[in-house]
């Protein structure tokens, strides 16, 4: 009987053992089930974070605690790896806000829903002024500042090429501690790839050999058209005059070639001052781009309208009037340009 008695309590004693750890389980379920749920207490309205490609699912943990979610890193990084994703979470650039939950945090992790920054390329910019724009921007980190343009060039791995006008004009998005470099050279790439699109579907009979001369044709287009619907006829007498060996005669090249002596005001002198982009004292093209030419002005260059115009001259409202011959073109800068009849 006593025998029959302690097996007795002994199953009892197990069976309670098994309901309170089936309860202790069942307690720790719903507890882990609640935080998952609940918001995170952050430091800030808002916390970022850029993760680093190979970090490890423990730093990963410990990283957003230190950048401003007060929870328990060990939490944190239980929750990774109990999830199953802990490996699935993508480098970038991340933000948190108020009522973020644990699940929110590893759900924007995995799918790689970064925080991204924009800059913007201008067409007609000279690469001074890409540079310029690349120093204003906090969010990029600043590699290049310190280097000249030719050991830029060297960087994004294009050494001994100009830089001017060799960047695409767009608009470019990138995560916060990206390196200058980086977007330079996805600007760089994407001028490329417009450029010889743009080339291997030419117009034939074009007086340019090699894409290099139509990217150049192209930045001087992109500076003298003043309204878009001119831009094939601005290209059609730049191709013009090339065909029958006549002077380019265009201001933009002789302004560029002045640099920052320039003032805003072009005189008679710097027409007859000779440099290298000086198209008065110069027969051809200049020996590089002046500008980032966008879309249009390659196209342009490359599939010019079909014209016998020699010559151009601003209206005064963006659009300009085209002519054939010198005498014509004299009629028109009578009227538009010195208020004649």
């Amino acid at each position: 009987m006593k025998k029959q008695r302690g097996r007795s309590l002994l199953g009892s004693l197990l069976v309670w053992g098994l309901v309170l750890a089936t309860l202790a389980a069942a307690a720790t379920a719903a507890a882990a089930w609640w935080w998952l749920q609940t918001p995170l207490r952050l430091a800030a309205p808002a916390v970022e974070l850029s993760v680093e490609a190979g970090t490890p699912p423990r730093e990963v943990a410990q990283a957003w605690v230190n950048a401003g979610v007060q929870e328990d890193a060990r939490l944190l990084y239980q929750w990774f790896r109990w999830s199953g994703q802990s490996r699935q979470i993508r480098a970038g650039s991340y933000e948190i806000h108020q009522g973020a939950t644990p699940r929110d945090l590893l759900a924007k992790m995995v799918r790689g829903d970064e925080v991204l920054e924009q800059l913007r390329l201008i067409e007609g910019w000279t690469f001074r002024q890409v540079r310029a724009a690349l120093a204003k921007q906090p969010s990029l980190k600043p590699t290049t500042a310190a280097l000249s343009d030719a050991e830029l060039m060297s960087a994004i791995g294009a050494p001994g090429l100009a830089p001017e006008g060799r960047f695409f004009p767009d608009t470019y998005a990138y995560s916060k501690g990206v390196s200058d470099v980086t977007v330079l050279k996805r600007a760089f790439k994407a001028m490329n790839t417009q450029l010889d699109i743009a080339w291997q579907g030419r117009s034939e009979g074009l007086p340019l050999k090699t894409p290099e001369e139509a990217l150049i044709l192209a930045s001087i287009i992109e500076k003298e058209t003043g309204t878009a619907a001119d831009r094939g006829l601005v290209a059609s007498v730049f191709i013009n005059r090339l065909k029958i060996g006549m002077p380019l005669q265009t201001d933009p090249t002789v302004i560029y070639g002045l640099g920052a002596s320039f003032d805003g005001n072009l005189r008679k002198r710097d027409l007859q001052t000779d440099t290298p982009f000086n198209t008065y004292t110069r027969g051809g093209l200049p020996p590089t781009p002046i500008a980032m030419p966008g879309k249009a002005s390659l196209q342009a260059a490359l599939h010019p309208a079909r014209s016998k115009a020699l010559y151009f001259v601003a209206r005064g409202d963006g659009s300009s009037q085209f002519s054939e011959d010198l005498a014509a073109h004299n009629r028109a800068v009578n009227k538009y340009q010195r208020g004649g009849q």
